[in-house]
């Protein structure tokens, strides 16, 4: 009977072989990052009460998907990317959301394009993403009609990437900014460093609660740990700085939300007041 390893061998699979591909790209670009935190206390508690009210459960990757959307209508050059010496600016906000899926076994991180955020509500934005996550699919890439991507050798990946990161169509329908969402399963204040190699990349972290003066009085607040990352060859650091502040003044608002909610200002004044006697 012969002796045990202690250890085991298993395949390194096209999945995580396209995974990695794509973090080795990313490694590559000139990427800087902004570290931040948004009071979402407002929109969590506009889609809790819909929850209460309806039964439908909401999507908070929606909701910020949205708000992105609405900043980088106030930044259109953000929404571009380099094809060499030319800079390509793109007219609708395409923004890809990755979603966590099980493939043969393995958590892969999968890519879905929401295209044409910039005119689109909410409501839409959340029924698409919705939609997304019940989509099923055997391989990487399946759910989007690009799981011919499966057949090209693994040594070819990093060329295809690249390749695909200047090519007009390709952006054009996956995008030049990036949404990733996993951070929101930790607990406590978390952050995530993405490798990306989009024009701006939003990586969502945990919800910390913290106290904060509202009004004079110290409450309670819920915070979203977010990183912005942005392509340094196209934003500098001063508009990437007013751009994650204007991000941050927009998913604190609950705006999105209230319009498909119908909370009423002279509801959060009456609340306000109420809270303060």
């Amino acid at each position: 009977m012969s002796e045990p390893k202690g250890y085991r061998v298993e395949p390194f699979g096209g999945n995580r072989q396209m995974v990695a591909a794509s973090a080795a790209v990313g490694r590559e670009n000139n990427t800087i990052h902004l570290m931040t935190e948004a009071d979402i206390t407002e929109p969590r508690r506009l889609i809790a009460e819909h929850r209460e009210r309806t039964g439908e459960r909401l999507s908070l990757t929606a909701y910020i998907v949205t708000c992105l959307a609405r900043t980088l209508d106030e930044f259109p050059r953000f929404n571009s990317f380099r094809k060499g010496s030319r800079l390509i600016v793109l007219d609708d906000i395409t923004i890809n959301v990755l979603f966590e899926r099980e493939i043969g076994g393995e958590d892969i991180p999968e890519p879905v394009g929401i295209q044409a955020v910039n005119r689109k509500t909410y409501r839409q934005v959340n029924d698409e993403l919705r939609a997304a996550q019940h989509l099923e699919g055997e391989h990487l890439g399946s759910t989007t009609g690009t799981a011919w991507i499966r057949f090209i050798p693994g040594f070819l990946l990093r060329i295809f990437i690249r390749l695909a990161s200047r090519n007009i169509g390709m952006q054009k329908r996956f995008g030049v900014v990036g949404v990733t969402a996993v951070g929101m399963f930790g607990s406590g204040p978390m952050w995530l460093t993405p490798l990306t190699s989009a024009t701006v990349t939003v990586a969502v972290g945990a919800v910390a609660r913290r106290p904060a003066l509202v009004d004079g009085g110290l409450q309670e607040r819920e915070h979203l740990c977010l990183t912005v990352a942005f392509d340094h060859d196209i934003v500098d650091g001063a508009p990437a700085a007013r751009f994650t502040s204007r991000f941050g003044e927009l998913l604190s608002s609950g705006d999105e939300l209230r319009r498909l909610t119908g909370d009423t200002t002279e509801g959060r004044d009456a609340r306000r007041t109420s809270a303060s006697t």
